[in-house]
């Protein structure tokens, strides 16, 4: 698994929602803490249409062989969008304290399960 931290911005159409995401991702050490901000206001294409929607902004610290295979699938199962917007960027730099400290909290053991 590899051990690079990352930032991982998922939009939502509530703060219930985000919540709900949110608890969820942290629960299941898939995320060491999520910021929620907003509202924020979204302007986008979708199916022909500009949409101008107010969402809130998830921002999650995990790391990177947790994305594909596990938080992606849990922020799915809970989101209500059809495309939800879970991008993540790399962390080239920070306190290194704070970055073990993500690490820790995102923990797996070989099967991907949690961690101790």
């Amino acid at each position: 698994m590899e051990n690079r931290p990352i930032i991982v911005f998922i939009t939502a159409p509530s703060n219930e929602i985000g919540k709900k995401i949110a608890t969820t991702l942290v629960e299941g050490k898939l995320a060491a803490c999520v910021n929620i901000l907003g509202p924020v206001s979204s302007i986008y294409a979708w199916e022909g249409k500009i949409c101008d929607d107010e969402e809130v902004l998830l921002i999650a610290k995990s790391r990177s062989g947790l994305f594909e295979n596990q938080l992606i699938p849990a922020v799915k199962a809970i989101h209500p969008y059809e495309i939800p917007e879970i991008i993540a960027l790399p962390v080239a730099m920070g306190l290194n304290s704070y970055l073990d400290w993500v690490l820790r909290e995102t923990e797996t053991d070989i099967t991907g399960s949690p961690g101790e």
